[in-house]
């Protein structure tokens, strides 16, 4: 076959597509393995007319380079996707152990509120214990000391847990965060200020526990 002729067996076909004598190809390519009519069908125009005016030996070459490159990617992507899932394992392992940690702070907290509260409590028992014995006391003895003496120590129990009086004096302004007024009385002091303390409030790290209840001065 004179090239002129295999130029024009390439270039002509029966369906008007371009077709391609592969006979000439190398030894070392596999010619059954390339599909010219999937390549030629899937192809733009540019790349048909290039595959018309090229070397059939060039094509073989190029289709068995482009399979390498396909396999190439193929075995990448699943390398890819067998990191992806082992990062997901990993990243489901990080999300248990972080609530478990979670859980087990909470619980610790738990433990250790109960502990401070058993503290306190036990602490509180003593001063009952004082209060109780000065109660079993004969009648007419003067029982006021041992009295002041547990109230000091109830106090030093308080103090302990960072508890403070709210105790104000009279003619101090009233503070509705930590006064609660029970009264308008007539006084000295100024109107619009505090007469009387009823009854002491109390306040433990900046929160008040118990307001202070006042009389509070009112116009003549």
């Amino acid at each position: 076959m004179s090239e002129q002729d295999a130029a024009d067996e390439a270039t002509t076909s029966d369906d008007g597509d371009a077709d391609v004598d592969i006979e000439d190809a190398p030894e070392d390519v596999d010619t059954d393995e390339i599909d010219l009519d999937d390549a030629a069908g899937e192809a733009d125009a540019d790349l048909v007319e290039r595959v018309a005016d090229s070397d059939p030996e060039e094509i073989a070459r190029e289709l068995a380079a482009l399979r390498s490159q396909n396999d190439s990617l193929e075995a990448e992507i699943e390398e890819l996707e067998s990191e992806a899932g082992e990062l997901e394992e990993k990243l489901k392992r990080k999300q248990a152990e972080f609530q478990n940690y979670k859980k087990r702070m909470k619980k610790r907290r738990e433990e250790e509120q109960q502990r401070a509260t058993e503290d306190l409590v036990s602490r509180i028992l003593d001063v009952r214990d004082n209060l109780e014995r000065a109660l079993e006391q004969d009648e007419d003895t003067d029982i006021r000391g041992g009295v002041e003496s547990t109230l000091r120590q109830l106090d030093d129990v308080l103090q302990a847990e960072n508890v403070e009086v709210i105790d104000p004096d009279a003619g101090e302004d009233v503070d509705p965060n930590v006064h609660q007024v029970l009264a308008n009385v007539e006084s000295e002091v100024e109107s619009g200020a505090i007469a009387d303390v009823h009854r002491p409030g109390y306040e433990m790290a900046g929160k008040v526990l118990r307001e202070a209840q006042v009389t509070v001065s009112k116009d003549e």
